[in-house]
């Protein structure tokens, strides 16, 4: 188990065929899963259905998570899988996201610019959205998006970068130049 895993003794249970330390361990993430998915897809329903599918893979395959990386890291890779394989199977009509349920710290999703930020993160390829998303709205740190996303620290980095200038230009921020904050 990753040091100081928050969920490590909640796994533990739930490998050991726990139900409800499972259960806890859902209502931990799922909100998260679901900005995560919903801000990648632009659509509640697919987010929904992307959240519902990564826990399910992440319950069928509870034993082979190995506790190298946090479990909070190896949920987010599994959601966005469960995201990319809902993508191939997107209908042509994307949904809209109007009434998406996000993670409380989601500071975009309050934001009166909220849909025109999706329209902008729609916009960018799907690997620099995937980084800003994780990093920017979820708080994830480049070592845990490069776990999750499989891309060496500094393709994390460069992702991000893109992402935000691109960000930055399609929303016509003034001074924008997708420096990091950390």
């Amino acid at each position: 188990m990753a040091a100081r895993d928050p969920d490590g003794d909640l796994v533990r249970r739930a490998q050991r065929g726990d139900r409800l330390a499972f259960e806890r361990l859902v209502d931990r993430h799922q909100a998260r899963l679901f900005t995560l998915a919903a801000r990648t897809l632009g659509s509640r329903d697919e987010a929904a259905d992307a959240v519902q599918d990564a826990f399910l893979r992440a319950w069928r395959r509870l034993d082979s998570f190995r506790g190298d990386a946090l479990f909070s890291t190896w949920l987010y890779r599994i959601c966005v899988n469960a995201a990319h394989d809902q993508r191939t199977r997107r209908s042509a009509e994307p949904a809209e996201l109007e009434d998406v349920a996000p993670d409380p710290r989601d500071r975009f999703a309050e934001s009166r610019l909220s849909d025109e930020i999706q329209t902008a993160l729609d916009a960018l390829d799907e690997t620099q959205r995937e980084v800003v998303v994780l990093y920017d709205i979820l708080g994830c740190s480049y070592a845990e998006i490069a776990e999750v996303t499989g891309a060496a620290e500094g393709t994390v980095k460069s992702r991000l970068f893109r992402g935000r200038t691109e960000l930055a230009r399609r929303l016509g921020t003034a001074g924008a130049r997708g420096e990091s904050n950390t």
